[in-house]
């Protein structure tokens, strides 16, 4: 089996992830979507800045938008357990010849900026500026009424390498397919929270971000921004869904914003925190893989991601063919 045996005690503790940076090349635009439309609340604002947390989070921020020239997944965010956890982090970087420093980021304590060997930027922090709580200020409630960050899911140009290294660290595998024809490792979902994933990764041209994800209330709020973003000029920017993932059992739909990031809205996965929760096998032919009722995805969903700074995607390390829609 392509999964490894789940790392109990890691070298320096993650709690979950926390937030993801974005360049994006118009504010306003941005805004109008991400907080208008989706329904993200704008937590501060600068000429080249737009922060955005949800709706029963109290850090500062889950997301941040930069101005920038090309759409770029400039960074994944992810919370400690301890301040002492950064200095172990940047050890444990360091040790294996990966960058590792500490960097200056608004409205977060020390922060601790590198990268995963395979070139995925992460940033990890402990504290972050809280806000009082708006989780029952329903008067704010708009969109999809996101209530948390849920997850990122990365293409790989090498999923065994990721799922590695990212075990290393104590993410823990609940589901993964594998290529019936090859023995190979697919994709991955790896979660800290106990939820199915944290990070998830994809085969693919990489390594790129394939989504963030937002989980929200119901079933019946995705019906909802499906209405709303037909009804407001956004018919074009809906990709797939809504649908059940076979994986994860969750009910989705995932959307572009104006410069092209995918985005999840999610709910409905389930509880996986007991340590030794075991990962389930999908096979990659499989039609109940991607969506429980049997509809593939489109082509734009394997193809096509956000690029990440300073890193080249790369062709993946074997060729697979999944499930596409004609």
């Amino acid at each position: 089996m392509p999964i490894p045996a789940p790392v109990l005690y890691p070298p320096f503790q993650v709690v979950r992830l926390n937030h993801i940076v974005l360049s994006v090349s118009d504010l306003s635009r941005s805004r109008a979507f991400w907080a208008d439309t989706l329904g993200l609340q704008v937590t501060g604002e600068a000429d080249d800045r737009l922060y955005l947390r949800a709706m029963e989070e109290r850090g500062h921020h889950c997301v941040v938008l930069e101005r920038g020239e090309e759409p770029r997944a400039r960074v994944l965010g992810f919370k400690v357990y301890a301040e002492e956890d950064l200095d172990r982090a940047r050890h444990f970087f360091r040790a294996r010849g990966l960058p590792a420093e500490f960097v200056e980021a608004p409205h977060q304590g020390r922060t601790l900026r590198c990268k995963d060997p395979l070139g995925v930027p992460l940033e990890f922090y402990f504290a972050m500026e809280k806000l009082p709580s708006i989780h029952q200020r329903y008067a704010l409630y708009r969109g999809v009424k996101p209530l948390r960050i849920d997850h990122f899911n990365c293409f790989s140009d090498d999923v065994q390498a990721s799922v590695d290294f990212y075990n290393a660290l104590g993410f823990r595998t609940t589901e993964y397919t594998e290529c019936e024809q090859t023995g190979r490792l697919w994709a991955a979902w790896m979660h800290r929270k106990g939820g199915v994933h944290d990070m998830a990764f994809t085969h693919g041209v990489g390594p790129r971000l394939h989504h963030v994800a937002f989980w929200v209330p119901t079933p019946l709020n995705i019906i909802d921004l499906l209405d709303l973003m037909a009804t407001t000029g956004y018919v074009a920017n809906i990709e797939r869904g809504p649908g059940r993932h076979g994986i994860s059992n969750a009910f989705f739909l995932y959307v572009r914003d104006p410069d092209g990031h995918r985005i999840e809205l999610y709910c409905s996965d389930y509880l996986t925190a007991d340590p030794d929760h075991e990962p389930i096998r999908w096979d990659l032919r499989d039609p109940q893989r991607q969506t429980l009722w049997g509809a593939p995805a489109p082509r734009s969903w394997f193809e096509e991601g956000t690029p990440f700074p300073d890193t080249p995607p790369r062709q993946p390390v074997y060729e697979a063919s999944p499930i596409v829609a004609a």
